[in-house]
């Protein structure tokens, strides 16, 4: 027999934890831009579970006025004269109604109260906040690199992070304090329409203010919470550049610049929070000036009602705590207000970001890229990022299956670009770009890029172990895979002897953010080992030994050599000494290609190549003298 099934309350948790599958697939990931759509469609997704807290949470409130409704009836029977008989007396006139009391009790304050928290806890609280946080997250990965490049990965994470709780805690407040409030405040009205009806007319009116300052401040609030979540995000954006950046702003800046940057962030947060404090602030004062009104004026016609005989001492001792609960609840309300519209503020907030639509998307149709000669043709190519000129203006190359070429030119020129366009980070404007004569915006992104290896010059790897950054290229490699390509790119002998802080070693070392517990070099080498893994039809290489020395570079010229064996290269160097032995060099300008050749053929030519070729200085191309970059 399993645990399980001897412990029943693990049991019954485990139903409840198993409701809501954090991980089942949708179709559609992307939420509506408007805010009330935003929450429908993830709170969609958890109808059951949220209906089953509307009914909980309305038989707690339900419970919640007939208790106090009992205790009056209590304080009655016991006024009865009936001291002398004991319980003997008592079980026999009023056992049933006792019994009642007794059911109140224990199904009200016991029965209902746990289910209502098993619902809450363990399957919104754990399965639905979870759904949603990575549905947010499949959702924002699939954004195109632009999207990333416009924004701070910080505010982003924060972004992502913060909607599912906050989607969360702003229906369950709604659930829990509107709709316990309404049930309870109706079972009220109608306990009080019993005794007489001025009570009725006496909290309508309390509920009739109430709601006024309610459609006053809310609005307010609700605003001022949304600046205020997006003060914060941005406020998290600049901490987390910071600490990223930190070797730079060490090396180039001062504290106190970045200092001032940070505080900026601080002040700005602090201004929009001050705001909505004050708001608050207002919001609670009103009510409690109201409260202490109402609760008055009910004391008052309580003790009247009681004098004219028209009430027991049991219902002014029923009016008065059901009141006073009612104040409390209400108080209670106008406080949850403020985490309310904090938490409304940050979902509107994310849904700005978390709802974009997704720039770069596989066609309708889209099909898997078969490679089977990897020819690339670029027709008539222009894209310019947004920009008045284009940065690629009507750009037209045939690139021949297992040829190899070197794209030269300033910083600036395009190059990077072009490479850009291939991979699909970026859409174009007009042309097309086609790879064994398939258009690459017809095909699935997926299925383009797992065809394409790509080493660049920034290497920056994830924060795993050494082993899962090279396995990166090919997820299902065998350790010995691996360990080859790791050789085969200068790697494995500086990857035994890795270390990291917790004392794992060799491929399972962990390499920190971005790889910065690596140098340069070896995060080269590291990426050079993933492409070499990875072994795809095209290969691309963006300054692939711009970080190495030159003596590893000696050294992995050669193994490039044999990666590039049978393979379309794509390669793009400063040094054009790397380059040079390229089957073709195309020499980009200002986005355009203005000379193409070998590289003997391009010193004879006496043009833009041979002078950058003459111009170098120890094999690096010189900048522009009007320093544009792309």
């Amino acid at each position: 027999m399993s645990s399980q099934t001897r412990n029943p309350a693990l049991w019954i948790s485990r139903i409840f934890e198993t409701w809501i599958d954090p991980f089942r697939p949708r179709e559609n990931l992307q939420p509506p831009p408007t805010i009330w759509a935003f929450l429908w469609h993830y709170v969609s997704q958890a109808k059951g579970p949220y209906l089953l807290v509307m009914v909980t949470g309305g038989l707690v409130a339900l419970f919640e006025a007939l208790f106090f409704f009992y205790m009056g009836r209590l304080v009655d029977i016991l006024d009865s004269g009936m001291s002398g008989q004991g319980w003997p007396g008592l079980i026999a006139r009023h056992g049933p109604e006792l019994a009642a009391m007794l059911g109140v009790v224990i199904v009200g304050r016991f029965i209902v109260p746990a289910f209502n928290a098993l619902v809450e806890e363990q399957t919104i609280g754990r399965g639905f906040v979870s759904m949603v946080r990575w549905q947010a997250y499949g959702y924002v990965s699939q954004q195109s690199m632009r999207f990333f490049s416009d924004d701070f990965s910080g505010r982003l994470v924060t972004k992502v992070s913060q909607v599912s709780g906050s989607l969360n805690d702003f229906v369950a407040g709604v659930l829990q304090v509107f709709w316990f409030m309404l049930i309870y405040t109706g079972t009220t009205i109608f306990l009080f329409a019993q005794l007489d009806w001025r009570m009725v007319v006496l909290i309508l009116v309390w509920i009739t203010v109430f709601a006024l300052l309610a459609w006053y401040f809310v609005p307010r609030m609700r605003q001022r919470a949304a600046d205020n979540a997006e003060a914060a995000s941005n406020l998290n954006g600049r901490v987390t550049d910071s600490f990223s950046n930190i070797q730079t702003i060490r090396l180039f800046g001062t504290a106190d610049d970045n200092d001032r940057y940070v505080r900026d962030g601080f002040e700005r947060f602090l201004f929009s929070s001050t705001r909505l404090s004050r708001m608050v602030t207002g919001a609670r004062a009103s009510l409690g000036l109201l409260s202490a009104v109402m609760v008055t004026a009910f004391g008052v016609l309580s003790i009247h009602l009681w004098a004219e005989g028209a009430i027991s001492v049991g219902a002014v001792a029923f009016a008065l705590s059901l009141i006073l609960r009612l104040n409390m609840m209400l108080g209670r309300l106008m406080g949850q207000l403020n985490g309310l519209m904090r938490h409304f503020g940050i979902i509107q907030n994310a849904m700005e970001t978390v709802a974009q639509p997704i720039e770069i998307t596989d066609a309708p149709d889209a099909a898997p890229l078969k490679v089977t000669d990897a020819a690339i043709r670029f027709e008539d190519v222009r894209f310019h990022y947004g920009r008045t000129r284009s940065v690629i203006e009507n750009v037209s190359l045939d690139i021949a299956p297992g040829e190899k070429i070197g794209l030269v030119g300033h910083s600036g020129a395009g190059k990077s670009t072009l490479v850009n366009l291939l991979l699909r980070f970026y859409d174009l404007e007009s042309g097309r770009i086609l790879i064994d004569g398939q258009d690459i915006a017809k095909v699935t992104q997926e299925s383009l890029r797992a065809s394409i290896g790509v080493v660049t010059q920034d290497t920056a790897l994830l924060n795993r172990s050494i082993a899962d950054n090279i396995l990166f290229g090919k997820p299902d490699a065998s350790l010995d895979e691996m360990v080859a390509a790791a050789r085969q790119a200068e790697a494995h002998d500086f990857i035994m002897e890795l270390a990291d802080h917790r004392g794992r070693k060799g491929y399972k070392a962990q390499v920190g953010e971005r790889g910065v517990k690596l140098s340069g070099g070896q995060r080269q080498r590291i990426a050079i080992a993933r492409a070499i893994l990875k072994n795809a039809p095209i290969l691309v290489l963006d300054e692939a030994t711009s970080a190495l020395d030159s003596e590893v570079e000696a050294a992995i010229q050669s193994q490039l050599g044999r990666l590039m064996e049978g393979k379309t290269v794509i390669a793009i160097a400063h040094r054009l000494s790397t380059i040079a032995a390229m089957d073709r060099l195309v020499i980009l300008d200002r986005g355009r290609i203005v000379e193409q050749g070998t590289h003997a053929q391009l010193l004879a030519l006496d043009g833009r190549y041979a002078q950058l070729w003459t111009r170098q200085s120890g094999g690096f191309i010189g900048a522009e003298a009007d320093g544009e970059t792309v």
